[in-house]
């Protein structure tokens, strides 16, 4: 659902729209896929292997999120010890990479060196196009780490080349990222969930 299609006046009328439209792309989220991403989280988590995220502009900012709320919020009450690093966080390493050899290879070059086999790359990308997120998954590919691509809009080639997939259904950036940063608070809380004890959950702040 492309969002907006007209010119609005009226904040209370953008509101509504808004918001429907962030509602059909929750409602577009395919729950077994989603289900099936949470399931090898969990696994690699308890294996002590390592996630990768990565994203440009405002999908940066979630793959760093996800670190925080996997790292810190994940791990409180529970025995689990996620190892989340975001691939977009080191911008001495981002820009020398960027300056010396190329923009694409910014993720690619880290994960090289980084990644082992049963790691997991996460990937958080609008279009599903930019060339620096097709570098890593075809990178991930070749040093046997499954990939995860949060997209939207057709979902682009990242949703076509991932192990899996969360695709939501709409064709607005700002609609896109909020429901990617939903996504990835339900991820972190729900595994958190799967790993508390039941009798503190009332105690507990969310």
């Amino acid at each position: 659902m492309k969002f907006p299609l007209k010119s609005y006046q009226s904040l209370e009328e953008y509101f509504s729209d808004y918001r429907a439209n962030m509602e059909e792309g929750l409602n577009s989220i395919d729950i077994k896929a989603f289900e099936n991403i949470i399931n090898l989280l969990d696994e690699t988590i308890k294996k002590k292997r390592s996630i990768f995220t990565c994203g440009n502009g405002g999908s940066s900012a979630i793959a760093e999120h996800f670190t925080c709320d996997f790292v810190k919020g994940a791990s409180e009450n529970t025995n689990i010890q996620p190892k989340l690093f975001s691939l977009s966080s080191n911008m001495p390493l981002v820009s020398a990479i960027a300056n010396d050899i190329n923009y694409e290879n910014i993720f690619s070059y880290q994960l090289e060196r980084l990644g082992v086999k049963d790691d997991v790359l996460i990937v958080i990308s609008s279009s599903g196009e930019s060339k620096n997120i097709i570098d890593v998954i075809n990178m991930a590919k070749e040093k046997k780490i499954k990939t995860i691509s949060l997209v939207g809009f057709d979902g682009g080639s990242a949703k076509h080349i991932s192990d899996l997939t969360i695709h939501v259904k709409v064709a607005n950036y700002g609609v896109v990222e909020d429901l990617h940063q939903s996504i990835m608070h339900i991820m972190a809380q729900f595994i958190r969930h799967k790993n508390i004890n039941n009798s503190k959950i009332p105690d507990i702040k969310f």
